[in-house]
Formats: structure tokens, C-alpha cells, sequence
């Protein structure tokens, strides 16, 4: 069971924040969503694909800086 130690002179509202943080980054909001009600195969296929997209989505974006060769870039005219 996660959970979070509430700092002296902390308030509340600030460690159920720092608790939902945790939760989320670990998933473990998601899949209680995702195992409260019954889930098809077809539809839990949709859904890897769908994250599986995402994932790649991102990967791609950070993976793929192309740089531009030096000499494709033309001099500047004086």
C-alpha cells in the first residue's frame, strides 16, 4: 500500500495532493478505473493500441531531433 507522510506543520490538502501524484504516475488510478467494470477483449486490444500510440507518439518526438547538416544550410548574404 502507497503511501505519504504528512510533514509537521503540513496541511492536509497539500499531502492527499502529494498521495494523487504518486497514485498516478504509478497508475495505480487507472487500473482501479479500468477493473471496475468488465472489459471485453476487443476493447482492452483498443485500448493497449490506443497507449501504445501515445507512448510511441512521445518516444518518437524526443528520439527524433534531426539536425541539419552543415552543409545543407546555406551562408548568409552580406
Amino acid at each position: 500500500m502507497r503511501s505519504v507522510t504528512v510533514r509537521k506543520g503540513e496541511p492536509i490538502d497539500r499531502a492527499l495532493k502529494r498521495l494523487k501524484t504518486k497514485l498516478d504516475t504509478e497508475g495505480i488510478l487507472e487500473e482501479m478505473r479500468r477493473r471496475r467494470a468488465f472489459e471485453s477483449p476487443m476493447d482492452e486490444k483498443r485500448r493497449k493500441a490506443r497507449s501504445a500510440s501515445k507512448r510511441n507518439k512521445v518516444k518518437w518526438r524526443f528520439t527524433n531531433k534531426e539536425e541539419i547538416p552543415a552543409s545543407s544550410v546555406t551562408p548568409a548574404e552580406n
